[in-house]
């Protein structure tokens, strides 16, 4: 299975898999939210597309195309190609620099690098039907008040994950009492216990709970009491291929 990307631009942007690190991650205590599993997995369940030239952007509230002002550190040939002013209301707009094309029944999900957060300005999604479209698409920012921001050289502008969307509709949502599923209330019941247990012992100072310091259940694909068998498939660590050079 191939994600084919074609560049459109002379210079394009670099393309990396998702990187799991994050400045207001790292700057936990031990790094502690690198302990949530949900959240190192989405930072990397994807590919970034990194900011090739440094740059400050300014809006002042206004709703023109012109109220926005962008301002390369350095004189660069290829910033106007790379982000523009373009739908107004405070919306900034990159130019990813490729066409891409995905297998037959998969789109592309465009939006901001999981969990990488600016303040002052929101990326916006959006689910593109790659496996037809000849022409590429935009990544585009919106501002959430008037002010300034950086986007540094290197830093992702955006992040592109492949989803099978079209099974959605399929999809029904249905609403159980969990005493419908015995086998499934047994197990919530015992990771409840466990989990309630460990966290009175952290409150106490426990010292072979803080010395533990978090539980690795899902962490490790484990049930407390080993009350059914571990996941065959689970996955703790991403690791995305590069881009390659094709013919």
């Amino acid at each position: 299975m191939e994600l084919e990307c074609y560049p459109t631009a002379e210079r394009p942007p670099e393309i990396v898999p998702g990187r799991p690190q994050r400045a207001w991650m790292d700057a936990f205590h031990d790094r502690h939210a690198y302990r949530c599993l949900p959240l190192s997995m989405a930072n990397t369940t994807g590919w970034e597309i990194l900011n090739p030239i440094a740059f400050t952007a300014e809006w002042n509230g206004g709703l023109m195309q012109e109220d926005i002002k962008l301002t390369p550190d350095r004189p660069n040939p290829d910033f106007h190609n790379l982000v523009k002013s373009h739908f107004s209301h405070g919306v900034m707009t990159f130019h990813a620099g490729y066409l891409f094309r995905t297998p037959p029944g998969w789109s592309m999900m465009a939006q901001g690098a999981p969990n990488h957060v600016k303040d002052g300005i929101q990326p916006l999604a959006g689910l593109v039907e790659t496996e037809w479209l000849p022409f590429p698409f935009t990544m585009n920012w919106i501002f959430t008040r008037p002010g300034k921001v950086r986007f540094e050289k290197g830093e992702p502008f955006c992040f592109i994950t492949l989803v099978q969307d079209r099974v959605l509709d399929d999809v029904q949502p249905v609403i159980r009492s969990m005493a419908s599923n015995p086998e499934l209330r047994e197990q919530y019941g015992l990771w409840e216990k466990h989990r309630s247990a460990f966290n009175k012992k952290i409150f106490q100072a426990d010292p072979e709970a803080v010395k533990t310091a978090w539980q690795r259940f899902y962490f490790k694909g484990e049930f407390p009491e080993d009350a059914a068998e571990p996941p065959k498939e689970h996955v703790n660590k991403r690791r995305l291929k590069a881009p390659r050079l094709g013919r």
